[in-house]
């Protein structure tokens, strides 16, 4: 007589587990290529801010001061035409913008911090659940080091909701869940697939932030000029030189004449 088979049995969690383990492993193979998507975009735009300030950035600074300068000097010898006066003060507020952009100002002047109950509250609220002192678990620690520091730029940017994701964050982890078996793994895998589904809810909102952004738009623009063959950093670079020198002539032509 042939051997006896053991009946299999198959638990409904089991089942369960494996379908949300099928689920996880998709779910973290689109954010693997979601987060190479944000980091390109990231390096990219970032690529073309530098350049745009070494070669016109910084050009457009430094014509607009001498065009600020310009302008006060002629408001200075006519005190009483309102108009020139307003074109001076025009000019120097341009400059003072253009200089700041080009990050070739001084510093700006520190803001105001002022917390609202309601972030004091919430930030309190999140160092008595995560901060780092509160476990001897190194693995807990290392956790808890990096909500903390998540935690403390929310706060500081009057980030609400911030910190709010901190405390949920910690508190809906995956290793906040003891134990062995299917029960405890498949709730483990329930919440890393929630973590992974705000990740990438994360990534989406910040991709559609740059893709919106002034520096995205003028890249694009640049992009559109490149590809017909044409480099407008090169033509706005020769462009803004000239009016540079023309604007230096001006402001010696003007020298000279005050000096006579």
């Amino acid at each position: 007589m042939p051997p006896k088979r053991e009946l299999q049995i198959t638990r409904p969690e089991d089942r369960e587990l494996k379908k949300q383990q099928l689920e996880l492993a998709s779910l973290e193979s689109q954010l693997a290529e979601r987060e190479v998507e944000l980091a390109t975009q990231r390096a990219e735009l970032a690529a073309f801010e530098r350049k745009y300030l070494a070669e016109v950035g910084l050009r457009y600074a430094e014509l607009d001061e001498l065009k600020a300068q310009l302008a006060e000097r002629v408001a200075a010898e006519n005190p009483n035409d309102l108009r020139l006066q307003e074109a001076a003060r025009r000019a120097r507020a341009r400059a003072k913008a253009t200089r700041s952009t080009a990050g070739t100002g001084k510093a700006h002047a520190q803001t105001t911090f002022s917390p609202t109950t309601e972030m004091k509250r919430l930030y309190r609220d999140v160092a008595r659940r995560v901060h780092p002192d509160l476990t001897s678990d190194d693995v807990d620690r290392a956790r808890r080091q990096q909500l903390m520091a998540d935690a403390n730029r929310a706060y500081l940017a009057g980030d609400k909701a911030g910190l709010t994701r901190v405390i949920e964050a910690y508190e809906c982890s995956p290793e906040r869940i003891h134990g062995d078996g299917a029960g405890a793994d498949l709730v483990r895998t329930i919440r890393r697939i929630s973590q992974v589904k705000n990740r990438l809810d994360e990534i989406g909102a910040e991709m559609q932030t740059l893709l919106a952004s002034d520096s995205q738009q003028l890249r694009a623009q640049f992009g559109e000029v490149a590809r017909r063959g044409l480099n407008l950093f090169a033509e706005l670079a020769r462009r803004i030189d000239r009016e540079i020198a023309a604007t230096n002539a001006a402001l010696a032509e003007h020298a000279a004449c005050v000096s006579s």
